[in-house]
C-alpha cells in the first residue's frame, strides 16, 4: 500500500510526496474522509492529484493512500437503470442515505449486490 503527505493544496490540485511506486491515473483518497482523487503527475516521489470532491478541511501532511488502480466503472445487471455522478456513485442510492447533497467522501457501491437478477440463458453451452 503506497502511502504519502500532502504538501500543497490548491483548490482541486493536491501534491503529495512520499507517493514513489505510483502510477499515471491511479485513483488515490486523501485526507481522513478519502476524497476521491486521480494522480495526474507524477516527479520523482512526488505526485499531482486531481481531486474530485470539495478540498476544504485538507492541511499539509493529511494522508494520502494510492488505490493502486485506475479509475474504473462497474458493470452489471441495474446499471441502466440509474443515474450516476462522475465517478459512478448511485445518485438516488446517496440521495436515500445522505440527503439530496453528495457529502464529501461519501462512498457508495455503484450497484446493488443484495438484489437478485433472473437470468434465463438465450443459448446452450456445446
Amino acid at each position: 500500500m503506497i502511502k504519502g503527505k500532502i504538501t500543497k493544496i490548491s483548490g482541486p490540485v493536491v501534491i503529495a510526496k512520499e507517493m514513489t511506486g505510483s502510477k499515471m491515473y491511479d485513483v488515490v483518497k486523501v485526507g481522513e474522509l478519502g476524497l476521491i482523487g486521480e494522480i495526474i503527475r507524477l516527479e520523482a516521489d512526488k505526485a499531482t492529484i486531481q481531486v474530485y470532491e470539495d478540498t476544504s478541511g485538507l492541511i499539509v501532511n493529511d494522508q494520502v493512500v494510492s488505490t493502486e488502480s485506475p479509475l474504473t466503472i462497474e458493470l452489471g445487471p441495474g446499471l441502466l437503470t440509474s443515474i450516476y455522478d462522475g465517478i459512478q456513485r448511485p445518485l438516488p442510492v446517496i440521495a436515500h442515505d445522505h440527503g439530496d447533497f453528495i457529502s464529501r467522501g461519501v462512498n457508495v457501491p455503484a450497484l446493488n449486490r443484495k438484489k437478485k437478477w433472473l437470468f434465463k440463458p438465450a443459448v446452450k453451452s456445446s
